[in-house]
């Protein structure tokens, strides 16, 4: 499975896509505001990234604003707050074969660029 999830208006993620050329190779999209991302989804994500925690943004606006940075928050909560709020997936989410990349950080958009 080659697949991007991502957000069309994140200008951060238009850049990577960009950089790494992702139209060219093959991948298919998923823009995560229009086309929500489902359970089933998110499991299989989940199991490439070993957990919920791994896929959630803490840099999300309402990550501060429903004041969760106070709470202790368990898989099930990260599971549940990206499926009823797409901010809370931490993008993009790239999926090359068996491989899962998630996020902006240089590291990873390095070893994104390796793989493909």
């Amino acid at each position: 499975m080659k697949k991007i999830y991502h957000l069309g208006t994140c200008t951060t993620c238009q850049a990577i896509l960009k950089d790494i050329k992702a139209e060219k190779k093959g991948f298919d999209f998923q823009e995560i505001k229009t086309e929500k991302i489902t359970p089933a989804q998110l499991d299989e994500l989940k199991k490439m990234a070993g957990s919920y925690e791994a896929l959630f943004s803490r840099r999300a606006l309402k990550y501060k604003e429903w004041g969760l940075k106070d709470k202790a928050l368990t898989e099930k909560d990260y599971r549940d707050l990206i499926l009823k709020e797409y901010t809370f997936l931490k993008r993009p989410v790239v999926v090359n074969g068996k491989k899962i990349y998630i996020g902006s950080e240089k590291k990873t958009v390095k070893a994104l660029k390796d793989e493909i």
